[in-house]
């Protein structure tokens, strides 16, 4: 098997994301949403607690399934003991010597800016040299974004074609949506990146009309999409159930990328 998130596939990865204090709470929500059906995993680090942010639990956990998977760690470690940017890729920089197939990288990493996007040259110098250092581990970086506010398809077009500029494998952006005039501006801004962008990409929404999004995004061309196996107190419920996405994206017999 292809362990990658940036195959040459038809179709979109649903990728099972979850959180843990324990190696043994992430193994039993691997193997749930493995038979689910997932077709990759994505652990957020920031519950997990500091003495298991080593190579070898973090080998052991990856080894639970025959999947790829993404790890990220954004500015939200709930043990305080990663406060910087810099001691967070230290992590995550041990999770791809561990086996993951790929490293999120934050846009505005090294440098916090709105909309996660820096514009700050020796930040991003840092950003490459980090890629850089994930490749030689031999994963894959998604460059990833995230923001509490609606988008135009030119300006995610313009942020996610410079995320690819910096060497990410794979960019991300996650918006919101909440009037249906930005639910049709989402729309037409997935089927935008489709046709303009050259690596695959993640392109999500959050608010109160991000349900149907998130289902339909899968069909429209997003490469990489994110469901739950089980909901949980500590993570937002804001996406549909590995189970449940699985059925839409199997039973909708349609891809944008049939009529490429």
């Amino acid at each position: 098997m292809q362990r990658t998130f940036s195959p040459k596939r038809k179709g979109p990865m649903i990728t099972a994301i979850m959180t843990g204090e324990t190696p043994e709470e992430l193994i039993a929500q691997i193997r749930g949403a493995e038979f689910d059906g997932a077709d990759g995993i994505g652990i957020d680090l920031s519950h997990l607690k500091p003495e298991f942010r080593e190579v070898k639990a973090l080998e052991r956990i990856i080894g639970t399934a025959c999947l790829p998977f993404m790890f990220f760690f954004y500015r939200n470690d709930c043990w305080k003991a990663c406060p910087t940017d810099e001691s967070r890729q230290e992590v995550l920089l041990k999770a791809a010597e561990a086996g993951a197939a790929c490293i999120d990288v934050m846009g505005d990493l090294y440098n916090p800016s709105p909309r996660e996007r820096t514009y700050d040259e020796n930040a991003i110098a840092k950003q490459k040299e980090l890629i850089a250092k994930v490749h030689e581990r031999g994963a894959e970086v998604v460059m990833s974004s995230h923001m509490s506010e609606p988008l135009t398809s030119s300006e995610v077009l313009d942020q996610l074609q410079e995320f690819e500029r910096r060497g990410a494998d794979i960019v991300k952006i996650v918006t919101t949506v909440n009037t249906e005039a930005e639910l049709q501006e989402a729309i037409k801004t997935t089927m935008l990146l489709h046709h303009e962008l050259k690596k695959p990409f993640i392109h999500l929404v959050n608010g109160k009309y991000s349900r149907f999004h998130r289902f339909m995004g899968p069909v429209l061309g997003v490469n990489v999409c994110f469901a739950v196996h089980r909901y949980d107190l500590r993570w937002p419920m804001t996406q549909p159930t590995v189970k449940a996405l699985r059925t839409v994206v199997d039973t909708m017999h349609f891809q944008l990328s049939d009529f490429d």
